[in-house]
């Protein structure tokens, strides 16, 4: 596996281990400052991979579900959904990695991961921020532990 493959894994298991610790009632915790809920910035995480699948390599798109804002969001169907889109994406990594490109996104495979782990950081702070406002902050070691990509 490519070390650009492993990366993307690592981030998706930082995903994974946040969610982790957080407790089922808090994926309803909203920022002070309005917007999406946890459980909903968590869906469009999910949501936003499936939309490169459907610009990049829509051949994979048989089988994956976006996670609509009228379910119930819970942790298994986050975690379940992840497990999917992360696979999805390495495989748009793979093939853009031989050869080159990644369809619909400039300038290169490695931008795309780039962009791809810098999007899903955001919504990781988004989500602490949201959970810090709400008195749900996670355990430190959750905290602590998003840092430690060698161990992920």
């Amino acid at each position: 596996m490519s070390a650009l493959v492993e990366t993307w894994h690592i981030s998706h298991r930082i995903n994974e281990y946040l969610l982790s610790g957080i407790q089922e009632p808090h994926l309803a915790d909203i920022s002070l400052a309005k917007g999406r809920s946890v459980g909903h910035q968590f869906a469009h995480m999910h949501n936003v991979r499936l939309m490169w699948v459907q610009a990049s390599a829509p051949d994979l798109l048989p089988g994956l579900q976006k996670i609509d804002k009228e379910i119930i969001i819970t942790k298994k169907v986050l975690l379940d959904a992840f497990e999917i889109s992360s696979e999805v994406i390495a495989e748009i990594l793979k093939r853009g990695i031989e050869t080159a490109k990644v369809k619909g996104f400039k300038p290169t495979p490695e931008a795309f991961l780039g962009y791809m782990i810098s999007h899903e950081s955001y919504h990781r702070g988004q989500i602490v921020l949201a959970l810090k406002e709400n008195g749900h902050l996670p355990d430190k070691k959750i905290l602590y532990g998003m840092w430690e990509w060698g161990v992920r």
